[in-house]
């Protein structure tokens, strides 16, 4: 009888900070989902790099949503053509306009959980919504402050499936979308961002973990306990294994990691004439003679980078850098899709940048289960709205316990070659909180970008601006066409009796024309009666006016 396993599809994709055409997007998807398979997997996982420009990444929320729903789309629109097999009928045809089907009432994908760190996201699709019963989340930034316009986010789920018996059985998966490090010459930096990912990227808290076992610390030390050497040492185990299971390398989860990791074939940009892969098979400059030089694979089995991972061989073309060619008349169809004309960008070395590994079952598991069956590991057409290729991986995962996958006693201090059993370097304790402080600059760096270098940006303040001239326009009408409407009085040169702050008290005023002519003075108006307070000067027809309030009448009144 066929062990149970888990139909996943797992694919990355750098988008050049683009939306995609969701209709030729799924065309693609579609191919994607007959490759070696008889039907739609349980579970797809996109991770995404560059999903959207800096300033709506920092920002996240409203402004991502449109990004994330071409996804979602394309998905369904796949998944819809491969169940109602309409791929078929559109197969000979030689338009390269795709009409996106109308998607009915009922999607084939539930969009379980979206997530992003700056510009790095994940997004979780089940076909069963209700099989995902736990869904934990984890991020970390190594790019400029430890912001996320480089980082990796991550999704733990707990999966319940049905086992040959018919009976419910539950696995816990892992899955990890990252961008490291860019450049052919930061080698070193690529694999400093991947320790960071074992270091930093944590489900919990480390301090929820480590903040007890330091203040039952202390208080033993306080009372003069000293714990006999044994129980120290059990203590400390099961501090390590506890921050074990919060870690990327949990003992009892399936881990899977894909994104633009950005490894090379040199270390240097290629210089003029240099010698390209080719996609011919006849050619002596294959493609297939220069993956020898991949960085990933030599760094990888260094113990490096990617610690304890596996790969399934590479057999499609290198994945960046493409340069799309102008659109001809005569194009290629193929599904309905055209076939979009590129070549290798002369100022990079081509790459397989963009990979998917996963971690595969452990040999300890319990009844001798199978290992992670691939079904296919291969890359898209190139599409227009990047410069990279996206790459997909279908296998089939046992549906495996933790009691499973526990890891046996006699382990414990065993071989630490395997990263589920000893991590490769220590949790940092202080990772939420330098996170928490990151995610704070984001927001304030993305929406001062948003303000100056977007379109909507700029709308903003220009209306801000209009607001800000049309309130001063106002102000200055009232302080013209208003106040110099009222009375002006002007005390006499030595009728002031007291002046203290911003107020004054006058003698009794007299009162002039408009044309400064003295009238007789006005009966009442006396010190007990006016008192004044000095306002703004407010400059009208360039004469300097004051105004003074009159208790009697209530009426602010001008004075020259």
């Amino acid at each position: 009888m066929a062990p149970s396993t888990l139909d996943l599809l797992m694919l990355t994709f750098n988008c050049a900070k683009n939306i995609i055409n969701a209709a030729v997007f799924a065309s693609h998807l579609n191919s994607a989902f007959k490759q070696n398979a008889t039907g739609l997997p349980d579970v797809v996982v996109f991770s995404l790099q560059e999903v959207a420009p800096l300033s709506y990444s920092f920002i996240g929320g409203y402004f991502l949503s449109p990004y994330f729903a071409r996804y979602e789309e394309a998905l369904n629109l796949a998944a819809t053509r491969y169940l109602s097999n309409a791929d078929d009928a559109s197969s000979d045809s030689e338009s390269v306009t795709v009409e996106p089907a109308a998607l009915g009432p009922v999607r084939p994908y539930t969009l379980v959980r979206a997530r992003n760190v700056g510009m790095t996201a994940i997004m979780l699709f089940a076909r069963n919504p209700e099989a995902i019963l736990r869904v934990q989340e984890a991020e970390v930034g190594f790019g400029a402050a430890e912001m996320g316009n480089k980082g990796a986010v991550a999704l733990r789920v707990l999966y319940e499936g049905k086992t040959d018996d018919g009976e419910n059985k539950a696995t816990e998966l892992t899955f990890v979308a990252t961008h490291l490090a860019a450049m052919e010459w930061n080698l070193p930096r690529r694999n400093a961002n991947w320790a960071a990912i074992m270091r930093s990227l944590t489900f919990e808290n480390p301090e929820d973990i480590l903040g007890p076992a330091k203040r039952l610390g202390e208080g033993e030390e306080s009372e003069g306990l000293h714990l006999l050497h044994d129980e120290h040492h059990a203590q400390t185990l099961a501090l390590q294994e506890r921050l074990q299971d919060i870690s990327v390398f949990k003992t009892s989860s399936h881990l899977f990691v894909g994104g633009d990791l950005n490894y090379r074939i040199s270390t240097t940009s290629p210089p003029p004439g240099a010698t390209f892969p080719s996609l011919d098979a006849e050619s002596e400059d294959h493609y297939s003679r220069f993956f020898p030089l991949d960085q990933l694979t030599r760094e990888r089995e260094a113990g490096r980078t990617l610690h304890g991972m596996s790969e399934a061989e590479v057999k499609f073309p290198p994945t960046y850098k493409y340069d799309v060619l102008p659109v001809k008349d005569t194009r290629l169809a193929v599904d309905g899709v055209e076939d979009v004309p590129w070549v290798f960008a002369p100022h990079r070395y081509p790459g397989w940048t963009d990979r998917i590994l996963f971690l595969d079952t452990p040999s300890w598991a319990k009844g001798k289960p199978p290992k992670v069956d691939v079904k296919a590991y291969d890359a898209m057409p190139v599409v227009r709205s990047s410069d990279h290729r996206a790459v997909y991986l279908r296998a089939s995962v046992p549906l495996l316990s933790e009691e499973e996958l526990a890891r046996p006693a006699e382990l414990t201090n065993g071989n630490a070659a395997d990263p589920r059993l000893v991590l490769p370097v220590a949790i940092d304790p202080e990772a939420w909180e330098r996170r928490a402080a990151a995610r704070r600059k984001e927001v304030l760096v993305g929406y001062s970008m948003f303000l100056w270098s977007t379109k909507q940006g700029a709308l903003v303040l220009a209306t801000l601006l209009a607001i800000g001239a049309g309130a001063w326009w106002l102000w200055q009408f009232w302080a013209v066409h208003v106040m110099n409407d009222a009375t002006h009085l002007s005390p006499s040169r030595d009728g002031v009796e007291n002046e203290r702050g911003s107020g004054f008290r006058f003698s009794p005023l007299s009162r002039r024309d408009s044309a400064g002519n003295q009238l007789a003075a006005q009966d009442g108006l006396t010190t007990r009666h006016v008192v004044g307070k000095r306002l703004p000067r407010v400059s009208a027809h360039f004469t300097t006016v004051h105004y003074v309030y009159n208790t009697r009448t209530g009426v602010w009144l001008g004075i020259s």
